[in-house]
């Protein structure tokens, strides 16, 4: 009887000590969660914007406790007030900004993409055309802005024009770059199985070189509008289809210095705007295949 006892009471702390293994166990795979703020994804989101609103918070501080003239900084309610009280005059030059902007930026693709194909398929063709892609993009768009104006007679196409020389050399550099970068081994395969170039263009260099043609994209984007901004400077053009350059020279010759900002806070919008939606581009197009987007 004692030994019937002496049995169960040990099959029963078996037991228990089983199930004590298992919860920890348990416990030791469930994953720890984070607090709200600590997420990866929360705090890329999040930090950006306190810093921003702590930044603007200090600047109108400034402004307001230092009395600091409009006419030398502007403070932000200041800014937002002209931007609100001009939103016609503003936007409408941005329209013709974005209009530039993205015409470029259309050409500079499509450019980029033919002359990166030919000179991934002519070694000759690279050798002989490069340097000038790196002249071009090394040459101060100011310097050569005003040869454009002038040989070209339509002020728009001549605009389209500066703005797509600064943003072509990121979509060249990246897309032949990427072209290259392919894995021997799959390259031999190719040849093994009597792939020709135009299979081995499509099946492989060109999915191989996606990554870095969206990472032009994102580059161009920005040059684009930095190209057709700069471009209307030099030009100067004014009146009804005015860009935000003239705006922004307009509002610095009379002094409307919460006009000039309100200007560039649309300019540096823009830029961040293309830029995201390169970025979304991006990931819709490498997403479920590609290391980057899994």
């Amino acid at each position: 009887m004692t030994g019937e006892v002496l049995a169960g009471h040990s099959g029963q702390s078996g037991q228990s000590s089983h199930s004590g293994d298992g919860a920890r166990e348990a416990a030791a795979v469930r994953p720890v969660r984070k607090p709200w703020l600590q997420r990866p994804g929360v705090t890329k989101a999040v930090a950006p914007w306190v810093v921003g609103i702590v930044v603007l918070a200090l600047w109108q501080a400034w402004c307001v406790l230092g009395k600091v003239p409009a006419y030398l900084v502007p403070s932000p309610s200041a800014i937002v007030t002209e931007l609100v009280q001009d939103a016609p005059l503003l936007f409408g030059s941005l329209l013709a900004t974005l209009k530039v902007t993205l015409l470029a930026f259309a050409l500079a693709t499509v450019l980029g993409v033919v002359i990166a194909l030919l000179f991934v398929q002519s070694p000759l063709i690279e050798a002989s055309l490069f340097p000038y892609a790196i002249l071009l993009q090394v040459t101060p768009v100011v310097a050569i802005a005003p040869l454009i104006i002038i040989w070209v007679k339509d002020m728009n196409v001549a605009l389209v024009l500066c703005a797509t020389l600064v943003a072509l050399f990121p979509i060249i550099s990246n897309t032949a770059l990427g072209l290259r970068s392919v894995n021997p081994g799959l390259v031999n395969l190719f040849r093994i199985n009597r792939a020709t170039r135009w299979q081995t263009l499509v099946r492989l260099r060109i999915p191989s070189a996606l990554p870095y043609f969206f990472g032009g994209l994102r580059i161009s984007s920005g040059l684009s509008l930095i190209g057709a901004v700069v471009a209307e400077f030099v030009a100067g053009t004014g009146g009804s289809g005015a860009g935000l350059a003239y705006q922004i020279l307009q509002a610095g010759f009379q002094l409307n210095i919460p006009r000039l900002f309100a200007a560039l806070l649309l300019i540096t919008v823009t830029g961040v705007v293309l830029f995201a939606i390169t970025a979304w581009v991006s990931r819709l197009g490498l997403r479920g295949w590609h290391d980057s987007q899994l």
